[in-house]
């Protein structure tokens, strides 16, 4: 399904001119080969947001609630700082997909627009201190992540649902290095205790639901957070890391939000 790359274009002066400047420009970078350039195949296109101030402001809220929902636990604060620390980093990503499922956050891409290839020929030797260009999400990648909030979004979950997942998503036993592992897993089993038990009679018929909202919520857990990082916070917090500033946020600043 993949849509032709411009060096195969029908249109030979373009395809002559595309690669010229694609053998020029290979050769200042020393000799880099061609299937490390940038590809134009559909699925591997770079995209960025549509609307990134509406959206980040969005996915900032997002994130502040999801920090105050762990704030708010007093069994996440009873586990040693070294647990909480571990499993703050392990499950932020999935917490987040959650809340923005939760919160109804939609969100729009488009191809990022590609760098003039001429330009970086006539700039080359001139940039050599300018910062590493920042990565971006492929169109494929954003699709996946659409494609599991959506299936989230057909559960229709209630309120309580939403609390009790989140319990269940956030004490993780299997994250490695925990010192409370034991103590974490009996949490993660009440949790899913009371989903279950909330699930009954909100759902009476649907036997096979509370299985189901485990095994969705798994793939949540499959999406890389350097795509979240990218594609929702790095046009708001440039090169910053975004673990250290969920830390930040979790122990030293109450009410802060991440301002576009």
């Amino acid at each position: 399904d993949c849509e032709r790359c411009q060096c195969h274009s029908e249109d030979k002066r373009t395809a002559i001119l595309y690669s010229l400047l694609s053998q020029n420009l290979n050769h200042s970078r020393g000799g880099r080969s061609p299937a490390h350039q940038r590809c134009l195949c559909h699925q591997r296109r770079t995209v960025c947001l549509r609307t990134p101030h509406v959206t980040c402001q969005a996915a900032s809220n997002v994130l502040v609630k999801t920090i105050s929902f762990m704030k708010n636990l007093p069994s996440f604060y009873l586990l040693p700082q070294e647990d909480q620390l571990l499993l703050l980093g392990s499950c932020w990503v999935p917490l987040f997909l959650l809340g923005l499922v939760q919160e109804m956050v939609t969100f729009e891409v488009m191809e990022t627009p590609a760098p003039s290839m001429l330009k970086k020929i006539l700039l080359n030797g001139q940039s050599k201190r300018q910062e590493p260009e920042r990565t971006q999400p492929t169109l494929a990648a954003v699709q996946r992540l659409q494609c599991c909030l959506n299936t989230f979004w057909k559960l229709d979950l209630s309120p309580r649902e939403y609390a009790y997942l989140k319990g269940a998503i956030l004490f993780n036993p299997d994250v490695p290095g925990l010192r409370a592992s034991l103590y974490i897993e009996s949490l993660q089993q009440e949790a899913q205790r009371a989903l279950h038990e909330v699930l009954q009679p909100l759902h009476p018929e649907d036997q096979g639901r509370f299985a189901r909202i485990l095994l969705i919520s798994a793939t949540l857990k499959s999406i890389p957070p350097a795509l979240i990082t990218d594609l929702f916070f790095r046009p708001v917090i440039g090169n910053a890391d975004i673990v250290e500033l969920i830390v930040e946020m979790l122990y030293e600043i109450t009410d802060r939000q991440l301002a576009p």
